[in-house]
């Protein structure tokens, strides 16, 4: 609430808004120059709820979303200060996409040829018991 009240009262009067908050207080925003700060802010804020999207409807857990959402952040702050045009959003996800299938893949691989190896443990464990 009071900080609700805060924000509206700057908007009410055309002051500059308040800034303190987790986003605010991060290294990312602490490194951006002071011109850029609110950009930077909400760029933040998007890539944290799109990360956070992700997490709660993916059905399997990786870093690798978090990862590339963190470089982008990492290399928009590089183009407000050398003016390096970074990747574009849909190409970066795609990579993610391509990546985290990747991975997957491999997990699941390795999932069935450790159950394989259980089934064959678990027959040479039965065998002998059946001669009794």
């Amino acid at each position: 609430p009071g900080a609700e009240k805060a924000l509206f009262r700057a908007l009410k009067t055309r002051s500059n808004t308040p800034k303190y908050g987790l986003l605010y207080h991060s290294t990312f925003i602490g490194r951006a120059g002071l011109k850029n700060k609110g950009r930077i802010s909400r760029y933040l804020a998007n890539k944290c709820s799109i990360a956070s999207r992700i997490d709660c409807f993916s059905e399997t857990q990786t870093t690798i979303f978090g990862e590339k959402l963190r470089q982008q952040v990492e290399d928009r702050l590089k183009f407000y200060e050398t003016g390096d045009v970074p990747m574009k959003n849909i190409d970066v996800m795609k990579q993610a996409m391509e990546e985290a299938l990747h991975e997957q893949v491999q997990h699941e691989a390795e999932g069935s040829a450790k159950k394989k190896k259980k089934k064959k443990k678990a027959k040479k464990e039965e065998e002998p018991m059946d001669e009794d």
